[in-house]
């Protein structure tokens, strides 16, 4: 390798948002992330869904997959 053009490769600390830590090598040193294998849905093989501003509800409104419009469709193939 030539001297003086490679980054300082140093030890540092990786904090979850779970509250994990363990050390690493990298050129960065501390980092914070959000998700780490600890508690990532791939790695613990729990799932988590993410439900951002209603967007389950709205998909199943607009698709009829709704109890209420299931309901509805029953009452109506009985009347019928």
């Amino acid at each position: 390798m030539k001297p003086n053009i490679h980054p300082e490769y140093k030890l540092g600390t990786v904090r979850c948002a779970c509250g994990n830590e363990f050390q690493v090598r990298s050129t960065i040193g501390d980092m914070r992330i959000e998700i780490c294998s600890k508690c990532h849905p791939f790695f613990t093989g729990r799932q988590k869904l993410v439900d951002t501003t209603g967007r389950v509800e709205k998909f199943m409104r607009k698709y009829g997959l709704d109890k209420k419009n299931q309901e509805q469709k029953a009452e109506a193939k009985e009347n019928a």
